[in-house]
């Protein structure tokens, strides 16, 4: 439930709708706005009577959130998300951010490389991983703390923010020490003590749609970190399974146009993952700017072929170089333009 208070309503009006909303059991979250301030109920899964509170001095209306997910609706915030990074990049304003970066970080001579190909390319943000969860226990499963260390040396270098996944509670502090952004992978998209646990941790956090998820399950999993008290939330479409092998997985495009229609949250689309072929990468990626995604996730590597993981999807720095010209073109024609370091 949303109440709505009027322009004229003092500050004395807010407390007494929230200390209403607080004898009645529930958490009263206020919200001030540019012309008017909204409270949130929280905690309430079946409709509420709500006619002790309509009548109190300066409340305008009250909304029932009809979605089963809340904070995360359009009904709950009706204006876009904007989470701004340490380096001034702005998610889901007006401009599309691009992030690029290996699949894992393999060695700080290795991330250095490509982090200055990011940064001459054109993205804000390096990606890259210090935590891998793989499918195979023999797989490369990442440099952990020292991956993260040689991230945050990039960061400085170069000016770049920073996304790493986090695989666990552990992982998630480190991460949150050392980036700007805490990804939470498919896998792990509805660990609902780790949402909880990174809801908790001040960073902005990514979380990743699982492979069978629907849009509801993917939207409450993002509830659970609202909840915990982090409004800095970024969807992430990369792919669902499917029963066709032609490509890694199948990128749901309607997803991203649908999720705007329904949470005020800021998308952001994975090529890479979606296709896990790379001369798939460019082609999906454009089609995700053009139905309205707020950035997109790739990969690249100096060296695709030497790469610990993931390197048939991983594009060349010449093929990045491309792509984000390309994707320039595609966000000025909707006037939205990419955005840039400094």
């Amino acid at each position: 439930m949303l109440v709505v208070m009027n322009k004229s309503a003092t500050t004395q009006d807010v407390a007494d709708v929230c200390s209403a909303i607080s004898a009645l059991g529930y958490e009263a979250r206020p919200m001030p706005g540019e012309q008017r301030t909204a409270i949130g109920v929280v905690g309430n899964d079946s409709r509420l009577d709500d006619s002790h509170i309509r009548g109190l001095p300066g409340v305008t209306k009250v909304i029932h959130v009809s979605a089963p997910y809340k904070q995360v609706s359009r009904e709950w915030r009706p204006s876009r998300t904007v989470i701004t990074l340490n380096n001034g990049v702005r998610i889901g304003g007006d401009e599309v951010v691009v992030m690029a970066g290996p699949c894992a970080v393999e060695s700080e001579e290795k991330l250095m490389e490509v982090a200055a190909v990011v940064a001459k390319s054109g993205a804000t943000i390096l990606r890259g991983g210090a935590y891998k969860p793989r499918t195979s226990p023999y797989s490369f499963q990442g440099m952990g703390v020292d991956g993260l260390k040689i991230l945050a040396k990039a960061r400085e270098q170069y000016g770049l923010a920073v996304i790493t996944e986090a695989i666990d509670q552990e992982s998630a502090d480190a991460v949150a020490e050392y980036a700007d952004i805490i990804q939470i992978g498919a896998r792990n998209m509805q660990n609902f003590a780790l949402l909880k646990h990174v809801g908790g941790l001040g960073r902005p956090v990514m979380l990743k749609r699982g492979m069978s998820a629907t849009m509801k399950e993917w939207l409450l999993a993002a509830e659970y970190i609202l909840n915990a008290g982090n409004e800095q939330v970024i969807l992430c479409e990369r792919g669902i399974r499917s029963f066709d092998p032609a490509t890694r997985n199948v990128m749901d495009i309607t997803a991203i146009a649908l999720a705007k229609t329904l949470t005020h949250l800021p998308i952001i689309a994975d090529p890479a993952h979606a296709t896990g072929r790379r001369d798939m990468v460019a082609p999906v990626a454009r089609a995700s700017v053009a139905v309205g995604a707020d950035g997109v996730m790739v990969e690249t590597h100096p060296r695709p072929n030497e790469a610990f993981s993931d390197g048939p999807q991983s594009l060349f720095p010449e093929q990045l170089q491309l792509l984000i010209a390309q994707l320039s073109q595609i966000s000025e024609a909707l006037g939205r333009p990419l955005a840039h370091l400094g």
